[in-house]
């Protein structure tokens, strides 16, 4: 059988991007304490549990992290929509030239002196958190099915629930399980990334990645088409 050429490389783009998630997610629970900066249920949890003074909860970074990750959301919907009409190239570039950018603004704050004290965490949770609500308004926009690229709770369902093992027909399952990995191998890197090195390091690599893969993918011909944008 002839090797088929895929119609589209953002399956394969999102999957890797999963894998960066993976990495900021260990920056931000291994390295930012008890706060998510690409989940944002996980923080919605944790505020429950600081707002009654559960101990080792503080509101003030969870808040932080989601006013971050809604600034991030609203300027991936404008850039999405003003660039409905342009090549899908142009706005993923655009995209992680700006995620990129979020993430070196991090590191910068990341290898600064004031990054080991608690109020020197603030910047770095807010920045990380806009790149990944950018990253994650974006990705919900190309509506690529089972691939949000930030969390796999829905896809692991779907991957049990629309198994043969259930009467189904398996739809996805390579994509899904990829996902999956994906974020297990970028989370186990970027642990051992931050244990050894620190903040910078696994930051400075998520902005390199996203931008590299998605430069890879741009060259690919179905990016020289508009993406509808609702």
């Amino acid at each position: 059988m002839p090797f088929k050429v895929p119609t589209s490389p953002l399956p394969a783009l999102l999957v890797l991007l999963s894998g960066v998630t993976g990495l900021v997610d260990a920056v931000s629970v291994l390295g930012l304490g008890k706060v998510f900066t690409a989940n944002m249920t996980g923080n919605v949890v944790f505020l429950g549990f600081a707002l009654v003074g559960t101990a080792g909860f503080a509101a003030l970074p969870l808040v932080l992290s989601l006013i971050g990750f809604l600034a991030g959301s609203l300027a991936a919907g404008i850039l999405g929509r003003h660039a409905a009409a342009r090549p899908l190239r142009h706005w993923l570039m655009h995209a992680a030239v700006i995620e990129a950018t979020l993430f070196a603004l991090a590191a910068a704050c990341a290898a600064g002196p004031a990054a080991s004290a608690g109020d020197g965490l603030y910047p770095i949770i807010m920045l990380t958190a806009a790149a990944m609500g950018l990253r994650n308004a974006t990705v919900r926009q190309l509506k690529v099915p089972d691939l949000t690229t930030t969390v796999v709770t829905l896809t692991l369902a779907g991957l049990a629930a629309d198994s043969r093992l259930a009467g189904g027909h398996d739809p996805n399952l390579g994509r899904r399980i990829a996902a999956v990995l994906a974020i297990l191998a970028g989370a186990a890197i970027g642990a051992a990334l931050v244990s050894r090195f620190g903040l910078v390091v696994p930051l400075v690599s998520a902005g390199l990645i996203t931008v590299a893969a998605t430069a890879l993918c741009s060259l690919h011909s179905s990016t020289a088409r508009p993406h509808a944008v609702e």
